[in-house]
């Protein structure tokens, strides 16, 4: 059940039961792809950083270790041990990036494996029984993600492709979750609008699925290309003619920006792998902006990352310190790095959410965007812009 708490304009402040619990929105779901977040980030760090939900990916699951293996565990939250909601995507994502191994019928798509070549086939039937394997809280349909530089004609012919397969993905879930020995009966079905940048195409398919009584549905086929501008377009036109009564997902997006432009916009729902993978490579943000720790400047800086920030890197140790162990090639420098990253997405969030509740999101944002641009440009990690966030200066 959703529950709108809360309006501040078209941004909305919300809550989600599930079957693996309450989930506060807006929200941000960490990227555990293969049922792990790269970088050594463990179930229970996540519990520790305040991550209400899990993002895994159903086409890497299905090639290792098997869906299969999976259901025989008792499901994806007993196998990594997570009592936190999990969402799934379909598996439509690799429809777009595994473009040169694929070939799109009206059944399905025919992949080649990104791992050893060998043939696969997915449709919506396949999707969600994979993701019925998993036991995921939550099941994305089906769908493709036609590019934003497609024309007009074919993305039509793709998004009422989509359409069908989506009538195709709710029958199906509805066939599995009243099947006995089925993990997780219980488990939703998002639905994904898509349309490329034509306003026409987004607002018809949006006026259509909102037909369709789904748990919640996602905006989807952005940040794949777009600027930010056309991608906060969409927005604008898209969200209303989707249900107010139900959640709303922007897949794949994004940037601090990014989440504060779209949570005015009034969507629920993110997720991105920016914070794990830039972590990695030692980027991280922070109320002031964005730090490159592999910089010259903190070879003797003993101050923590981010002053009062309570994540376990900047609790213990100190900028010079975690600068030495990426150096080194230490995993404990990625696992330190990412860890608060995710920790500033999970609390970042937080403080959307008591913005909203305390009637002052509008001032919270103005002040969080202008706070994120006294980066020192030494740091040479590029200019911050308030519309897009990070770009290469």
């Amino acid at each position: 059940m959703y529950k709108v708490l809360k309006t501040s304009g078209r941004a909305k402040r919300a809550v989600l039961e599930t079957v693996h619990g309450t989930i506060q929105t807006p929200v941000f779901m960490n990227v555990a792809t293969v049922a792990a977040i790269k970088g050594g980030v463990s179930t229970e760090d996540l519990e520790e950083i305040g991550t209400q939900v899990v993002l895994s990916n159903t086409y890497h699951l299905h090639l290792r270790p098997g869906d299969d293996v999976i259901y025989k565990m008792g499901g994806l939250h007993k196998f990594m041990s997570c009592n936190k909601p999990i969402l799934t995507d379909s598996g439509g994502f690799q429809v777009f990036s595994l473009a040169q191994n694929r070939k799109i019928k009206e059944e399905g798509v025919y992949f080649r494996s990104h791992i050893d070549g060998h043939k696969l086939f997915m449709g919506p039937e396949e999707s969600m029984r994979i993701q019925s394997h998993i036991g995921s809280t939550i099941a994305m349909a089906f769908d493709e993600c036609p590019s934003a530089r497609a024309e007009h004609e074919y993305v039509q012919m793709s998004v009422d492709r989509t359409t069908r397969w989506l009538e195709r993905c709710k029958k199906e879930m509805d066939r599995l979750n009243s099947l006995p020995g089925t993990v997780n009966p219980h488990q939703m079905l998002f639905g994904i609008n898509q349309g490329a940048i034509f306003d026409d195409i987004r607002i018809e398919h949006a006026k259509t699925i909102s037909q369709m009584n789904l748990d919640g549905y996602a905006v989807g086929g952005l940040a794949v290309g777009e600027t930010h501008e056309q991608m906060y377009h969409v927005l604008d036109t898209v969200v209303p003619y989707l249900p107010q009564d139900k959640p709303t997902y922007l897949m794949g997006v994004g940037t601090p920006a990014n989440i504060l432009e779209a949570v005015e916009r009034g969507i629920d729902f993110f997720d991105c792998v920016y914070p794990s993978r830039n972590g990695r490579h030692g980027h991280l943000y922070t109320k002031r902006g964005h730090i490159n720790l592999l910089n010259a400047r903190y070879e003797l800086d003993n101050t923590p990352i981010e002053e009062g920030c309570n994540c376990p890197a900047c609790r213990r140790y100190s900028k010079s310190y975690i600068r030495h162990l990426l150096k080194s090639g230490e995993m404990l420098g990625m696992r330190l790095c990412v860890l608060h990253n995710l920790y500033f997405y999970n609390h970042m969030m937080e403080d959307i959410r008591t913005a909203l509740d305390e009637d002052r999101f509008d001032t919270f944002k103005k002040d969080m965007l202008e706070s994120m641009m006294e980066f020192d440009k030494d740091d040479n990690v590029g200019k911050y812009d308030i519309a897009k966030g990070w770009k290469k200066g």
